[in-house]
């Protein structure tokens, strides 16, 4: 199964690369990440982690599901992609793409997740729809949020500051 979600940011590229690259702080920057403890390290920069979010379930009581998963993430600074293959938890073995691409007004940042569960073909495709619906996308898309808010704040804090700004 392949989904993509997508957002616009009213902030440059390198502004929401920035933020989103550095995974270790996740939970100091998004709600519902609970922790991203590190497990491996290596030389080119990579690491295993594992991730801990909870899904929102009725948010009114502050009801939610912990979700756990570990995965191989590193980032590509020239194409500023980050990238995650999932090496554990019900989501191990899907392929996970961020896009950040720079557009007139600021940039759209774009979460490409392939999925594609080691079960036979009708399990396997209800599995992965499962998994898309109740977890992925309800997860994901909080993130884009939340990144999108902040990413946007600092460019306001930043324009506020500007000498050349006027109403200062």
């Amino acid at each position: 199964m392949r989904s993509t979600l997508s957002i616009d940011v009213q902030a440059s590229a390198e502004v929401v690369f920035a933020l989103a690259r550095d995974i270790e702080r996740w939970p100091a920057l998004l709600p519902h990440y609970v922790r991203v403890r590190v497990l491996e390290r290596h030389a080119d920069g990579s690491l295993v982690a594992q991730m801990l979010a909870i899904r929102t379930i009725l948010p009114v009581i502050g009801l939610g599901a912990p979700v756990v998963w570990r995965a191989h993430a590193w980032n590509e600074p020239g194409t500023r992609r980050l990238r995650f293959v999932h090496r554990g938890g019900a989501t191990a073995g899907m392929d996970v793409t961020w896009r950040i691409e720079p557009t007139p007004d600021g940039c759209r940042v774009s979460i490409d997740h392939d999925f594609q569960p080691g079960l036979p073909a009708p399990l396997g495709s209800a599995w992965a729809l499962l998994i898309d619906r109740l977890f992925v996308r309800p997860i994901a898309s909080r993130t884009l949020a939340t990144f999108k808010a902040i990413a946007e704040a600092a460019g306001e804090w930043s324009d506020l500051a500007s000498p050349t700004n006027p109403s200062r």
